[in-house]
């Protein structure tokens, strides 16, 4: 009787746990974008672009927003944490931004009026009402992801979500990664009237960029100094 109770826990447990995703607690993705021009010539005309680096840790982002033309350089530093950012500027300023003052701030702005970097959104992929679903495929030598196309007169787009249970501070669309329970990662798009090919692609990875690992060593500092003058002031 003891061992049959046991399994009856034992399969709710599993039942409760099986659809549960896990969150990242630190690493980076990038936000990058390739353009092939004339693309129904041939698909040398191109550029990429590095649209956002994206760096977490815990609750707190920070965005580093490269050069179009020189990725190397940093153009702008956001810090991100919950529904709010801030512009913190350039990298230099960067390095001396304390996120507890930055929390306590009035000048905070809604992230999903952030225009520039990588953009949040909350609301589903225009046509997404239309679209159809496609058979699995395999991208970068991984496992199968899962496809759907929207089409319109004008516009052809693929849409790749990756299945997996590991949730990041970034989506490119979080309404598609609910309903296919995944991480949407790749769009590839064909504008038929100005015969543009574009793919935006999200790359997650474990470390985080040098500039924003030495912000958030800056703060872990800042916040142990905090700690001990509290403590002292008791």
């Amino acid at each position: 009787m003891k061992n049959c109770f046991l399994m009856v826990i034992f399969s709710l447990f599993v039942s409760c746990n099986k659809d549960s995703k896990i969150r990242s607690e630190k690493g980076g993705i990038d936000v990058i974008t390739n353009i092939y021009y004339n693309a129904s010539k041939g698909l040398d005309d191109h550029q990429q672009i590095i649209i956002s680096k994206i760096n977490y840790w815990d609750s707190d982002i920070i965005e580093l927003v490269p050069n179009i033309h020189l990725p190397e350089i940093t153009d702008r530093v956001y810090y991100i944490r919950d529904s709010v950012y801030f512009d913190v500027g350039n990298k230099m300023e960067g390095k001396v931004l304390v996120f507890k003052e930055k929390q306590l701030s009035d000048i905070r702005k809604n992230l999903f009026n952030k225009k520039s970097g990588a953009v949040w959104i909350n609301i589903p992929i225009y046509g997404y009402e239309n679209k159809k679903n496609l058979t699995d495929t395999i991208l970068y030598n991984r496992k199968a992801f899962k496809r759907f196309q929207i089409a319109s007169k004008e516009n052809f787009s693929i849409f790749y979500i990756n299945k997996t249970d590991t949730i990041l501070p970034y989506s490119l669309n979080p309404i598609a990664d609910r309903d296919y329970g995944g991480r949407l990662e790749r769009i590839d798009s064909y504008d038929k009237k100005r015969d543009l090919f574009t793919t935006v692609i999200l790359l997650p990875r474990k470390n985080l960029d040098k500039e924003a690992e030495e912000i958030f060593e800056y703060n872990y500092v800042v916040d142990r100094i905090y700690g001990k003058n509290q403590k002292n002031e008791k």
